[in-house]
């Protein structure tokens, strides 16, 4: 599987997690998956992609994580971290981070773009180091995003290609 289709079926997964909402309208609908019936300032739980919808509208506001604390203190804990070692993120943090980023005025999101590349140019060249010299393991597995870990198999599985093109086929 690619990486884009694993982001992708994460980024859907991530879509149909309930998120808490809070209603600026009195609203009624009622579709095929979908039921609500609010008033104006009940807070209640619904698929997030509904609420995406439902917030472009300005009819909800999303209560959802700061992904910019979280974002900020992934920064602080990878810099603490050695060279050679991560510390853990969430399987989905990058996709929390993206659809966040999403619901931002054009101005912050470039700040919080700046912050991400940052986050993910240190831990990238970190990943590249580990991939090149040994196998994934469960206890770095946790510590890594879905997309994190692909990146870590396709650079260990060129690697290995690259060593077996060297070295030819050791059993």
């Amino acid at each position: 599987m690619e990486i884009s289709d694993l982001t992708q079926v994460h980024t859907l997964g991530y879509g149909l997690q309930d998120v808490k909402v809070t209603f600026n309208h009195d609203i009624k609908v009622d579709a095929s998956d979908v039921s609500i019936d609010a008033k104006y300032g009940e807070i209640i739980s619904i698929p997030r992609w509904v609420a995406d919808v439902l917030a472009s509208d300005k009819l909800v506001d999303v209560q959802d994580t700061d992904m910019i604390v979280a974002l900020k203190q992934a920064l602080v804990k990878e810099n603490v971290q050695g060279d050679f070692d991560l510390s853990t993120l969430d399987t989905d943090f990058y996709i929390k981070v993206r659809a966040y980023m999403q619901r931002l005025p054009q101005q912050d999101r470039d700040k919080v773009e700046s912050m991400l590349n940052t986050l993910m140019r240190k831990r990238q060249g970190k990943i590249i180091g580990l991939a090149n010299s040994s196998k994934m393991t469960s206890d770095l597995a946790k510590k890594l995003s879905i997309e994190e870990r692909a990146l870590f198999d396709a650079i260990h599985s060129q690697s290995v290609n690259f060593q077996k093109q060297i070295l030819g086929d050791k059993n």
